[in-house]
């Protein structure tokens, strides 16, 4: 029986031989990726289309892709079956898909992109253990395969005047190239984040269907009075019951097995994680120091779902401001201290300095063990902001002139600001300059921590723009955060710096 799927969800593959066909009302091009972990190739052979229909495992012939999982390359964790038009400069309508085992359809699953998508991934094949599965991705780009391939690994040279980049003219290096040298640092947790997130929509979906159904055959069962008390009625809404709580325990067992696997996932990226995304418990904080390319902030869980905890981290320099919500900022102080600690583990072949607005004195305790790397004495004073914010602002623009006109040479230095109690005792000029900080500042290698209450709805348009533009960390229990696949809804506890005053010195690189 052929499966309909929704986007996030998946199923276990049966066969061994698959083929992928895709129809929709524009003329469309099927191609298929064959990444690692990572999620990218790892040579030119990974990626078949028209103009190189065929590796290992994989085989293009028309517009129909067969793939046998026993022969793909030994490393290959999953292959990503991708539409696109073929015209580029056409948006994708709605597009069908069917996975069948060269006989009977196995699985369909219909998407409906609604940006001016060109190309979309549609399916991925991936290995869980010994076992193979589908998953329904729909995940569309409106700057079509020139987008899609090189977060895939794969490069796009650049159009000729007059010309289109197209996948006719892409290529990945011989020998794989430097695709991702952190397998187990952020983009891995991403990618166990995006299977737990896939795993509880698929288990929201489930319950809800199982509760409707339900709710529709009990329904069923008393709509005619002449019946609703009749030992059949009760047989039929005792069934009803039964059908109910299978659907849901299937569902529950499958979130469950889910779940082991992430865990032991988990556990074995923990072991080669660098320090600054690592658990305060891990032996990373022992070993040798050892760059990363991103911070943990805290860990993901949902009470509904089960224990399955997740590691929430964002890449550095942070492109956009944390933002901790609270109107105490002393209560935020270890959790200020906790990111501190992982910016000054993320590159520690390069200086850190530290730029601190404190008008309240929230984290003078935390002072003396960032000594060594505070660029000048805290400003507690409120008249002093803007010259601290017009130097940085000033550092920034420059940068980025230099990109602009082809001068521009990466930061020598990490620079972190941390602006507490904002936006009380701030100017508008100051607000100003921190909105500019956020759109150049990582070409001065800036990472921005502000700390106050959440003035989105404010009337000021500036302080507006920065909190929309900001990621929001909350403080306040039962505050939902929604993953940006399924919109599935998690907790977050934020990590706080140790509180074994020595460790927590240690940590930030005073002893």
């Amino acid at each position: 029986m052929v499966i309909g799927l929704q986007a996030g969800q998946n199923v276990a593959l049966t066969a061994r031989t698959v083929a992928f066909q895709a129809q929709a009302d524009t003329a469309l091009d099927v191609c298929a990726l064959v990444v690692g972990e990572d999620l990218r190739c790892a040579s030119h052979a990974d990626f078949v289309f028209y103009n190189q229909t065929e590796t290992a495992g994989v085989r293009l012939s028309g517009a129909r892709l067969e793939v046998t999982l026993a022969d793909l390359r030994a490393a290959a964790a999953a292959v990503l079956l991708v539409v696109s038009a073929e015209d580029p400069r056409r948006a994708l309508g709605r597009v069908r898909t069917v996975l069948t085992d060269g006989v009977a359809a196995l699985v369909q699953f219909e998407i409906e992109p609604a940006a001016g998508e060109s190309a979309l991934i549609c399916l991925e094949l991936y290995q869980r253990g010994t076992d193979w599965k589908v998953r329904a991705v729909g995940q569309g780009y409106a700057g079509g395969l020139p987008v899609l391939l090189p977060a895939h690994g794969v490069e796009v040279d650049e159009p000729e005047p007059g010309q289109d980049a197209s996948p006719r003219r892409t290529h990945i290096p011989e020998g794989g190239g430097p695709a991702v040298e952190v397998g187990y640092g952020l983009e891995r947790l991403w990618m166990i984040f995006e299977d737990a997130a896939r795993s509880a929509a698929a288990l929201v979906a489930a319950r809800d269907y199982a509760a409707k159904r339900l709710d529709d055959e009990l329904s069923a069962a008393v709509s005619d009075p002449a019946t609703r008390n009749t030992p059949a009625a009760e047989q039929a809404r005792q069934a009803a019951q039964r059908r109910a709580e299978e659907l849901a325990g299937t569902a529950e067992d499958n979130h469950r097995k889910d779940s082991e696997h992430l865990v032991r996932e988990l556990a074995e990226a923990e072991l080669r994680l660098p320090p600054a995304l690592a658990a305060w418990h891990s032996p990373a904080w022992q070993d040798p120091p050892a760059p990363a390319d991103g911070i943990r902030i805290g860990e993901l869980y949902a009470p509904d779902r089960g224990t399955l905890r997740i590691p929430y981290c964002v890449p550095v320099p942070l492109t956009r401001p944390l933002w901790i919500d609270t109107d105490v900022p002393a209560a935020a102080a270890p959790v200020v201290g906790a990111l501190l600690a992982r910016l000054l583990a993320v590159e520690p072949g390069k200086r850190t300095r530290i730029d601190v607005i404190d008008l309240t004195g929230a984290y003078t305790a935390l002072l003396p063990a960032l000594a060594p790397v505070l660029n000048g004495p805290p400003i507690t004073d409120h008249t002093l902001i803007s010259d601290r914010l017009r130097a940085l602002a000033e550092a920034a623009e420059l940068a980025e002139m230099a990109y602009q006109g082809g001068a521009f040479t990466p930061p020598a230095e990490h620079r972190v600001l941390v602006v507490s109690d904002f936006p009380h005792g701030y100017q508008a000029i100051d607000a100003a300059r921190l909105l500019t900080l956020t759109g150049c500042g990582d070409l001065i290698g800036l990472s921005i921590l502000i700390v106050g209450t959440d003035e989105i709805a404010v009337p000021d348009d500036t302080v507006s723009a920065l909190s929309q533009h900001a990621r929001h960390l909350p403080t306040i229990t039962d505050t939902p955060m929604f993953d940006p696949w399924t919109g599935s809804a998690w907790q977050l506890q934020l990590d706080v710096l140790p509180r074994d005053p020595q460790r927590a010195s240690r940590l930030l690189r005073s002893e």
